[in-house]
C-alpha cells in the first residue's frame, strides 16, 4: 500500500514537471484606456513603414498574434478601412553571451561549475563554454481606427536559453491579452501552456 502511494507520488510529480516544461511564464505589463461599455468588435493589422519593409517577419508576427486577438473577441478583417480598431505587434529579442570568466566561483584548473550549474573543466583540461540567454518582448497596442487614439497597450517579457520560436511568441501574445479589457498589477507574472 505504501509503494503504491509512493508511485502515485512520483508520477504526479513526474507530469507537473512535464507540465512546467510546457509553460511559459512572462512579466507582463498593460494600459488601457478602454471605454467600459466598449466591446471588442472587428480588427484589422496596421504596420509601421520599417514593418512594411520585412512583410515576411511581420506576417509571422501577426499569425502569432492572432489567436491572442481572437481570443479576447476580436474579429479580424482584411480591409483596415472597415475596421472597428487597429492592432499593432511587435517583438524583439535580444542575445548576451556570458562567459566563463564571468562566473564569480571560476579558478582554474579544476572542475567546477557555472552559475548555471553545468560542470565544466578549467583552462587546459578542455573545452568550456556558457550558453547565451535570451531576453524576448512583445508588444501589441490598439487603437480605434477613426480617431487613432490608443485604447490598449500590453506588453509580455520573457527570458530563457533559447530565441524561441512563432510557439512560444504566440503564448507571450496570449499572456498579453490575457486580462484583456482590464489591467493589473505592472509588471505581473503570467504563465500560459505552450498549444502544439
Amino acid at each position: 500500500m505504501r509503494i503504491t502511494a509512493l508511485a502515485t507520488l512520483a508520477l504526479a510529480a513526474a507530469l507537473g514537471g512535464c507540465a512546467a516544461m510546457n509553460t511559459v511564464d512572462s512579466e507582463v505589463s498593460t494600459y488601457s484606456q478602454w471605454p467600459a461599455a466598449r466591446k471588442p468588435a472587428t480588427f484589422a493589422f496596421e504596420r509601421l513603414p520599417s514593418q512594411q519593409a520585412r512583410p515576411q517577419e511581420q506576417s509571422e508576427l501577426e499569425a502569432a498574434a492572432r489567436p491572442a486577438l481572437l481570443g479576447a473577441g476580436f474579429q479580424e478583417v482584411n480591409d483596415l478601412k472597415t475596421a472597428d480598431t487597429t492592432v499593432q505587434v511587435a517583438a524583439r529579442v535580444s542575445r548576451t553571451d556570458r562567459g566563463f570568466y564571468d562566473d564569480p566561483f571560476f579558478w582554474r584548473g579544476s572542475l567546477f561549475y557555472s552559475r548555471y550549474g553545468r560542470p565544466y573543466w578549467g583552462p587546459g583540461f578542455g573545452m568550456m563554454y556558457d550558453s547565451p540567454r535570451y531576453d524576448r518582448e512583445v508588444v501589441v497596442l490598439i487603437r480605434d481606427r477613426q480617431t487613432a487614439q490608443p485604447l490598449y497597450e500590453a506588453r509580455a517579457a520573457s527570458d530563457g536559453l533559447s530565441s524561441g520560436n512563432t510557439q512560444l511568441l504566440a503564448a507571450m501574445f496570449k499572456a498579453a491579452l490575457k486580462d484583456f479589457p482590464q489591467t493589473g498589477i505592472n509588471p505581473r507574472r503570467v504563465s500560459v501552456q505552450l498549444t502544439p
